[in-house]
């Protein structure tokens, strides 16, 4: 299962893993930040972006000045 590491976009910043998801899924812009990521580092994404094009990506939501992780599990496959 692939991962992925974002920040928020647009100078955002969140205070717990509950306001960084919440925004994850009401659909707000992050910015890529994985050195795996290759060329798509620093590009931003959303969650119906990443839901089209890799449904079985994990996201790693950076918040708290990037100092905490929230991990997002893919959507389950029906």
């Amino acid at each position: 299962m692939p991962y992925l590491t974002v920040v928020p976009a647009y100078g955002r910043d969140y205070k717990s893993k509950k306001e960084a998801v919440a925004d994850w899924e009401a659909n707000k812009d992050f910015r890529i930040q994985d050195i795996g990521a290759g060329a798509d580092d620093g590009r931003y994404v959303n969650k119906s972006d990443l839901a089209a094009y890799l449904p079985e990506t994990t996201v790693n939501i950076r918040y708290k000045q990037l100092a905490m992780v929230a991990v997002v599990p893919p959507p389950k496959t029906r």
